[in-house]
């Protein structure tokens, strides 16, 4: 039941982050959770608050992996285009 809830909060946070960095549409589902699970584990690398990978859902376990989330989708663009959009 944890991974089920894993990929689908995972999923949440890749897909509020593309819209937040306007990558939505060159996006789908299964890249939505990879970005929202690997930015869950770049934010809770670099912030202490947690995040969904290895703390309770909490608000601030979710907004640390959104962060770290639209942090990746940064730099995921500014590799691709050499501008951060």
């Amino acid at each position: 039941m944890g991974l089920i809830l894993w990929l689908i909060i995972g999923g949440v946070i890749g897909w509020l982050a593309s819209i937040v960095m306007r990558t939505d549409a060159q996006q789908g589902i299964i890249l939505n959770v990879v970005v929202g699970i690997v930015g869950a584990f770049i934010g809770g690398l670099v912030f202490t608050g947690g995040s969904i990978n290895s703390a309770p859902l909490t608000v601030t376990s979710f907004l640390v992996s959104l962060v770290g989330a639209i942090v990746l989708l940064a730099i995921v663009n500014l590799v691709r285009r050499g501008s951060v959009r």
